[in-house]
């Protein structure tokens, strides 16, 4: 499988590239990045043969199977949609788009044209979400409510690595867009009431720095999640689940009950690295020429609920 990375230094195009490196039968054959002296030094550091700084020209190689789209959000459904109809399966980092319209839109090409598109919802494939989903499966799990922090200290436009944003990133659109996928996925239901509430906005950037989020689902199963981009503390996302039989604590690949003891999770998946297992799925169902887990179709329900929330501000 021949993968082009598009978006390949960023913060996240560095991670599916060291993810892809751990799958064997899998060779990163062409990268893109918009600035050309920063994507020719990064494939030659790689030993990657074709570097671009437009996405076009990756699409025209011969040898380029798929695309790993890891761009600035706001590109992702022009993107995606040029994939597909280039017809080159295309896995686009989350969000799929950063809007309603965007998104349908790219479920209306993925049907027209039956090339396979899967949105980067990663905590599907996280071990510790994974672990609570297959115990939900098993029916030995039932969510009656998730308590969700999703925390970062960001009053710049800075990405991941601490470096200068070329775009902006977004509480909703981004990082709720995990959560709201991951609750409708574990409760197995699309969300039937929700609503949101934004605190101010940046001065400069335009965007909401904090953010409160309610959920619920037609059974009763409740989430709420909070928001920010002012915490000065500890990062990340960190998730309760409140269940039937015990509750849970996951923190990105770990997986703790709710008194903090570790649970042993390393017989839930080839690896612990959910970037890693999310890419597997993704080669897995081109090669098995199935639709994937995270699908584009599967993942617009939670931007149908994004978009709900969306109209409560």
């Amino acid at each position: 499988m021949r993968i082009c990375v598009a978006g390949a230094y960023g913060a996240f195009g560095i991670k599916h590239l060291d993810a892809l490196a751990a799958i064997d039968g899998v060779e990163v054959t062409s990268v893109m990045g918009p600035t050309k002296d920063k994507i020719e030094a990064l494939a030659a550091e790689r030993g990657i043969g074709h570097a671009a700084t437009t996405l076009e020209e990756c699409l025209a190689q011969d040898n380029v199977d798929a695309v790993i789209l890891a761009t600035p959000t706001q590109l992702h459904a022009e993107q995606a949609i040029a994939c597909m109809k280039a017809g080159k399966p295309v896995l686009v980092e989350i969000p799929m788009a950063d809007s309603l319209a965007d998104s349908e839109e790219i479920v209306r090409v993925q049907k027209e044209t039956g090339v396979l598109a899967m949105a980067g919802q990663v905590r599907r494939f996280n071990p510790s979400h994974q672990w609570i989903h297959n115990k939900i499966a098993a029916g030995e799990l039932k969510v009656q409510q998730m308590d969700v922090q999703t925390y970062f200290f960001r009053r710049s436009n800075m990405n991941a690595k601490g470096e200068p944003r070329s775009w902006t990133d977004h509480l909703l659109w981004h990082h709720a867009c995990h959560t709201v996928d991951l609750f409708q996925y574990q409760t197995g239901e699309t969300v039937s009431e929700a609503f949101g509430l934004e605190g101010p906005h940046h001065p400069e950037l335009g965007i909401a720095m904090d953010m409160s989020i309610g959920m619920k689902t037609p059974s009763g199963a409740l989430c709420t999640l909070s928001l920010s981009f002012n915490n000065d503390g500890p990062l990340g996302t960190f998730f309760r689940y409140i269940c039937d039989n015990g509750t849970y604590i996951a923190r990105y690949d770990d997986l703790f009950d709710g008194y903090d003891k570790p649970i042993d999770l390393s017989n839930v998946a080839v690896s612990n690295n959910g970037i890693e297992l999310i890419d597997r799925e993704f080669i897995s169902a081109i090669k098995e020429e199935r639709e994937p887990n995270g699908s584009v179709r599967q993942v617009l329900e939670a931007m149908r609920t994004l978009d709900k929330i969306e109209k409560c501000f």
